[in-house]
């Protein structure tokens, strides 16, 4: 297991995270703008808000009909969704609704994959992506699912695909996918309670751990790779 001190072993890798960091700031702000100017709404909460609750007693099933959408088609990055959804619902509800939308999108995402063959997923995931996806998977099994699931920014939709080429149960990536990404979209929704809360320092610190989470994770993924797939093997 990784000690605090183990986390940056010279002055180099404490610089590195620290650059990592910015840049990852930095696209987070780059995605954010153009995801408002492709869909203003969501810049606005409450027209956000006035839209979804348009739907009455709906509005939950709309919500879930939008995060399965991200997940087959990914015009809205899910952690975005998340956020609204912990905005518009609360952290409980918004989390409730965020990984239903996120199971049934995965399982249509592994389905779709499953009937429709490789040349499908490929016009979907970059050959060279599925390679890796490939290679990682015979190495360490469904340790590399869970761990592109639980590491908040790594392609979690496009892997969904990938995974319906493997010999892996349906049921199974469902699981593994509900597990791996319940912790940052917890997070997330719990940010999104807090801005609709009016508290700004409490929507910090959860958008500060979910961006700590990421630069880790992406940091360490070879050492969480192997610790993941020790235990799994």
């Amino acid at each position: 297991m990784l000690s605090v001190p183990d986390l940056f072993e010279s002055r180099r890798d404490r610089w590195r995270t620290l650059a990592l960091a910015a840049v990852v700031v930095a696209v987070v702000a780059v995605v954010g703008t153009t995801l408002v100017d492709r869909f203003p709404f969501l810049a606005d909460p409450t027209a956000l808000r006035t839209w979804l609750l348009g739907f009455g007693a709906l509005a939950p099933l709309a919500f879930v009909g939008v995060q399965i959408a991200q997940v087959l088609v990914a015009p809205i990055p899910g952690q975005a969704l998340g956020f609204a959804s912990g905005y518009l619902f609360g952290a409980l509800w918004g989390t409730v609704y965020s990984m239903v939308g996120i199971v049934l999108g995965t399982a249509l995402a592994v389905g779709l994959a499953r009937a429709l063959g490789r040349p499908y997923v490929e016009r979907v995931v970059t050959p060279e992506a599925l390679a890796v996806f490939d290679d990682a998977m015979e190495t360490h099994g469904l340790a590399v699912l869970f761990l592109v699931f639980l590491v908040p920014g790594l392609p979690d939709d496009a892997v969904c695909f990938a995974a319906g080429l493997t010999d892996v149960p349906v049921r199974r990536v469902v699981l593994v996918a509900a597990v791996g990404r319940l912790p940052g979209f917890l997070l997330v929704n719990l940010a999104g309670a807090a801005a609709a809360d009016g508290n700004a320092e409490l929507t910090a610190i959860f958008v500060g751990a979910l961006l700590a989470a990421s630069v880790l994770g992406y940091l360490y993924r070879d050492r969480l790779m192997g610790a993941l797939g020790s235990l799994t093997g």
